[in-house]
């Protein structure tokens, strides 16, 4: 999903919606290889959880995009559930994947911290 900055927009917006899409992006990969992982990675749970928090941010995303008001309601919700995705992948232990994913979200939750306040 190819964003372009736009004039209208300022830098930490455009920052924002480049980790909300970074992050669904990453959050939808790593559903298929905890799916492939199985046990603990496969958990419905977790599994739930990630893709709840690839679909609110890709709707964070998508309102920034279009210059909605209501982007800060969205980014609120986002960066509530990218915190708790986080928790949850930075819990599998030392598995690469799942570091990066919680990285992806820990950044799109500060940057959506940032555009709900």
């Amino acid at each position: 999903m190819a964003h372009h900055d736009s004039p209208q927009r300022d830098a930490s917006m455009d920052e924002c919606i480049r980790n909300c899409s970074d992050c669904h992006a990453i959050c939808v990969a790593t559903i298929r290889y905890c799916l492939e992982q199985g046990g603990r990675h496969a958990d419905p749970a977790h599994i739930t959880l990630m893709e709840t928090c690839a679909d609110i941010c890709r709707t964070s995303a998508d309102a920034m995009l279009r210059g909605a008001d209501v982007h800060v309601h969205t980014c609120r919700a986002c960066m509530e559930i990218c915190r708790r995705c986080a928790e949850d992948c930075a819990s599998m232990g030392d598995d690469a994947q799942m570091q990066r994913c919680a990285d992806a979200c820990r950044r799109c939750a500060e940057s959506c911290a940032r555009m709900a306040a």
